[in-house]
């Protein structure tokens, strides 16, 4: 049979497929049916289908059973080596159980257990992350609303695997690869909690005229000020769907959700007249905040214009804020996004199909400034918290291209 198209030196020997059941000794069901009963706060981790995913066992939603239970499934007790699947819901899914799950009990999962030869389990987990594995799994699943497969199905179940060795490989290079990923995945979480607890520290809280945390050199009070105070606002343009996909750049709702800042490069167009591109111009500086969202969680949300977009519009769903004031940009980024601002806002909001903002609430929002050169040093702080974010979330990207391409080529 054929080879995969990237091996490492020193393997030259053909790749053999293999069925499951010629694998493995024991290829059967956990526990199924009702173990609520036996459900404890503290006691025996039960395995589930919820965790075990993307070729990993997560602890993201855990489950204790009581110890009566936990021995009468000794029989079905998890080793060190074993590997459960998905049978139910996200079909496929697998995992290999690590040393300190040694003896776990489980839930709904489809169990490979005693292999009948040396075989390297991890290898096994990572084959069946590739486009050729989940296409057959996909070919013997059954059910339209929850996805099902069986235990006798995997025992037929076909596999490409080459000598011991190289199984053993294969798998310490995937595994170096999801080490690294989890790792810019932790720093990348890390780097947003620290985010989110300085943007709680480093603006006065209600009733407050200073943060908890400040940079060294700066004791003046901040002033409360109102939004309205400091600059205008403007509602944008209501476009006609003739109008849409055609003519100008224009900014959207979706350009806003989730982000502190305009991405210039990912604009829509609608047509304007010249008239239109001068009322609803964008300069370098202004906000916009959404003004009509589905969730209450959208509404308001705010992001910063960053250089002067010529011949640009914005949609009638959003608000313009032009500054006149003042303000430091890299601040605005971050002042709108602070509890307090969020709290006035989402407490405003009125109720129809959507839930809405006028301009009033927004030239009503209060909230402290301090001087330029405090703006200047937290926007600067927050700007250096988001990039490294940023780079921690494009490497982990960059390595899951990796492992897809790798996972394409180095199995058959």
């Amino acid at each position: 049979m054929e080879n995969p198209k990237i091996r490492f030196k020193g393997f030259t020997k053909d790749w053999e497929q293999r069925k499951l059941g010629e694998i493995y000794g024991s290829i059967g069901n956990a526990f199924v049916g009702t173990a609520t009963p036996y459900y404890a706060e503290h006691g025996h981790f039960y395995l589930e289908s919820n965790n075990v995913k993307d070729g990993q066992i997560n602890h993201n939603a855990e489950i204790f059973i009581n110890d009566e239970f936990y021995e009468k499934q000794k029989d079905k007790w998890l080793h060190t080596g074993d590997m459960v699947m998905v049978q139910s819901g996200h079909v496929g899914h697998a995992a290999v159980i690590p040393e300190e799950l040694d003896n776990t009990a489980a839930h709904a999962l489809i169990m490979f257990r005693n292999p009948k030869e040396e075989i390297e389990p991890y290898f096994l987990n990572y084959e069946y992350q590739t486009d050729k594995a989940k296409k057959q799994i996909e070919n013997i699943t059954t059910g339209n609303t929850i996805k099902h497969i069986l235990a006798s199905d995997m025992q037929e179940f076909v596999v490409d695997i080459p000598k011991y060795e190289e199984q053993k490989v294969i798998a310490s290079y995937f595994c170096k690869l999801d080490h690294l990923i989890t790792l810019h995945q932790r720093k990348c979480e890390q780097t947003k909690k620290l985010k989110k607890y300085m943007l709680q520290k480093m603006f006065p809280r209600n009733g407050a005229k200073v943060p908890e945390i400040r940079f060294d050199g700066f004791t003046y009070d901040w002033e409360q000020r109102k939004l309205g105070e400091l600059g205008s606002l403007k509602n944008g343009m209501n476009f006609s769907k003739e109008a849409m996909g055609h003519g100008f750049p224009f900014i959207n709702l979706q350009n806003i959700f989730g982000n502190n800042v305009i991405d210039v490069n990912k604009l829509e167009l609608a047509d304007a007249t010249e008239k239109q591109l001068l009322e609803y111009s964008l300069l370098k500086g202004d906000v916009l905040f959404v003004r009509s969202s589905v969730k209450l969680e959208g509404v308001g949300e705010a992001a910063l214009v960053p250089e002067t977009l010529e011949n640009t519009t914005y949609s009638g769903f959003i608000i313009r804020f032009r500054d006149e004031y003042g303000l430091n940009n890299d601040f605005k980024k971050y002042i709108f996004g602070t509890q307090k601002v969020r709290n006035q806002i989402m407490a405003q909001a009125t109720n129809s199909a959507n839930k809405n903002i006028s301009q009033g609430v927004l030239e009503n929002l209060t909230f402290e400034v301090p001087s330029f050169d405090e703006q200047a040093k937290i926007g600067e702080h927050f700007s250096n918290l988001d990039h490294l974010i940023t780079l921690h979330q494009r490497k982990c990207d960059e390595l899951k291209k990796m492992k897809k391409y790798m996972l394409q080529n180095m199995f058959i």
